[in-house]
C-alpha cells in the first residue's frame, strides 16, 4: 500500500515551502550510506522485521479463512482492527513523539509486537485460538505500529543529512523488496510444513531481532525541548496536535499528497480485505501458490527501489510522484480478471503485484523524502503522524466497505469497486503544485522553521 520545513529568517514555522530551486553549482559526490554504521543497523532491522511480517500477512488471513472458517466480513475485519489505532492514536502519538527520544520507542514497539504475535501459536497449541484473539492481536500490533512508524519516519532525518534522505529511503525499500520476494514464499511454504499459527512464531522472532539491532545504534539523539506557549507556559498535547494538523492541511503539497494516498489506500483496502476469501475459497488457490505469486511480483519493489531516484532525476520528482500514482489503478484492476485457471490466475497475480510494488516504491521514496526534507525536525513526529492518520485512516474504512460489499455482491465486483477507487487517486495530485516539482530540496532544515 502506498504511503518537514525550509529554514526562514523570521524564526517562525512556515505552512508551505517554496518550490525547490535548481542548485547553483555542482555538488561533491557523497559517500554511500553503506558506510554509515547506524544507518546499516536500521536497514538490517528493517530487513529482518519485514521478512517476518510477510509471513504473517499470508498466515493470519489464512488462519481466519481456512483454520477458523470465518465468513468474508469476519476476515475483512482483521484489517479494520489492525488499522483502527491509526485513527484513534496516530495524532496524540505524533505529538508525544515530538517530546521524547524516538529510539527507545522503536525498541519497545518491536519487543511489544513480538510478545503479541507469540500468543497466536501459544493459543493454538492449547486449542483455544479464536477469531477474537486474532482481532485483539491485530489491534495490539497495530497500536504499537502507530508508535513505531511515526517514530521511525521521524528518526531517519535525525540520523541522516537532508541530501541523504532520498538514498536512505530508497535503500530501505531494498529489504522491503527482498521481503516481498522471499517472505510470501517462505510463509506459504511454512504453512505447508507446519500449522499456520506456528508460522507466526517467525514473525515474533523477527521483531525481537529488529529491536536488538536498533538498540545497537550509537548516535546520541538529543531530547526535544518542550515547546513553550507565548505566555511562557508549556503547550498541551492538544495544542501540539492542532499545530501538526494545521501544518499538513495548510500546505498545498502535503494535503494533496495525503488526499491522493488516502484515496489509493481506500481502494486497495477494499480489494485486499476480501482477497483471502476470493483467492482461497472462490478460486481455490493454495497459500503456497499465492505466496509464490506475491514473491515473484515482489521483484517490482526491488526494481522500484533501484529506479526511484533515477526516475525522479530524469523526469522530475513531481512527475515521478504523479505518474506512479496514475499506474496504481491499472495495477489493481488486473486482479478483477483472475480466472479459475490456476496457471493464468497466478500469472496475473504476479503481474498485478509487480506493477503495484514498483509504483508504490517510486511513489513512496519520492513523496516521503520530500515530506521529510521540507519539515523542521521539531515537528517531524506530528507531520508524520498527521499523514499517517489521514492516509492509513482510510484502511479500516476500506476493510469494512469491502466486507459489506463482499457479503452482498460477487467478490469479483467488490474487487472492481476497489480498483476504480484506487484508479481515481491521481486526480488530487494533478490538481496540486506537486506535479511541477523538479527535485527534492536539500537545504538545511531549521528546528524552528
Amino acid at each position: 500500500m502506498l504511503e518537514a520545513d525550509l529554514p526562514t529568517s523570521g524564526g517562525h514555522m512556515t505552512s508551505e515551502p517554496a518550490p525547490p530551486a535548481d542548485p547553483a553549482g555542482a555538488v561533491a559526490k557523497r559517500p554511500s550510506l553503506w558506510h554509515h554504521a547506524d544507518y546499516v543497523k536500521i536497514w538490517s532491522a528493517a530487513t529482518v522485521s519485514l521478512l517476518g511480517s510477510q509471513v504473517s500477512q499470508i498466515a493470519i488471513p489464512f488462519i481466519a479463512a481456512v483454520v477458523l472458517h470465518a465468513a468474508a466480513f469476519q476476515v475483512a475485519l482483521l484489517g479494520t482492527f489492525e488499522m483502527l489505532p491509526f485513527i484513534v492514536f496516530a495524532l496524540p502519538a505524533g505529538a508525544w513523539l515530538d517530546r521524547v527520544r524516538r529510539r527507545p520507542v522503536l525498541i519497545a514497539a518491536d519487543f511489544g509486537r513480538a510478545a503479541a504475535l507469540a500468543t497466536i501459536p501459544g493459543a493454538y497449541a492449547l486449542g483455544v485460538l479464536t477469531i477474537w484473539q486474532l482481532y485483539a492481536v491485530g489491534f495490539a500490533t497495530g497500536l504499537l505500529t502507530v508508535f513505531f512508524d511515526v517514530a521511525n519516519q521521524s528518526y531517519l532525518p535525525v540520523l541522516l543529512e537532508p541530501e541523504d534522505l532520498v538514498e536512505g529511503n530508497a535503500k530501505l525499500q531494498v529489504p522491503a523488496s527482498a521481503a516481498q520476494i522471499v517472505g510470501p514464499g517462505v510463509g506459504g511454504g511454512l504453512i505447508g510444513l507446519v500449522a499456520a499459527p506456528f508460522a507466526i512464531a517467525l514473525d515474533a522472532a523477527s521483531f525481537l531481532a529488529s529491536g536488538v539491532l536498533i538498540s545497537l545504534v550509537r548516535k546520541r539523539e538529543p531530547k526535544p525541548e518542550h515547546k513553550l506557549a507565548a505566555d511562557g507556559s508549556h503547550t498541551s498535547l492538544r495544542q501540539e496536535i492542532v499545530e501538526g494538523l494545521r501544518y499538513v492541511t495548510g500546505n498545498r503539497y502535503l494535503r494533496m499528497i495525503a488526499a491522493s494516498t488516502a484515496t489509493s489506500n481506500l481502494g486497495t483496502s477494499i480489494v485486499f480485505s476480501i482477497f483471502p476469501i476470493f483467492a482461497y475459497v472462490e478460486l481455490g488457490l493454495t497459500p503456497g501458490l499465492v505466496g509464490l505469486a506475491f514473491g515473484i511480483g515482489g521483484i517490482g519493489v526491488l526494481l522500484g527501489a533501484i529506479l526511484a531516484a533515477p526516475v525522479a532525476r530524469r523526469i522530475g520528482a513531481g512527475a515521478a510522484i504523479v505518474g506512479s500514482m496514475m499506474a496504481t489503478g491499472p495495477a489493481v484492476l488486473i486482479m478483477v480478471f483472475l480466472p479459475s485457471s490456476v496457471i493464468v490466475a497466478v500469472a496475473l497475480l504476479v503481474a498485478s503485484n509487480f506493477l503495484m510494488g514498483f509504483t508504490a516504491v517510486v511513489y513512496n521514496v519520492n513523496q516521503i523524502s520530500f515530506r521529510q526534507a521540507i519539515t523542521p525536525l521539531h515537528i517531524q513526529g506530528r507531520m508524520n503522524a498527521t499523514m499517517r492518520f489521514i492516509v492509513w485512516g482510510t484502511l479500516p474504512l476500506g476493510s469494512i466497505i469491502g466486507g459489506v460489499l463482499g457479503s452482498f455482491i460477487p467478490l469479483r465486483m467488490t474487487v472492481l469497486v476497489g480498483a476504480v477507487v484506487a484508479g481515481l487517486a491521481f486526480i488530487w495530485l494533478l490538481a496540486s503544485p506537486v506535479r511541477s516539482l523538479r527535485e527534492i530540496p536539500t537545504a538545511a532544515r531549521s528546528t524552528q522553521g
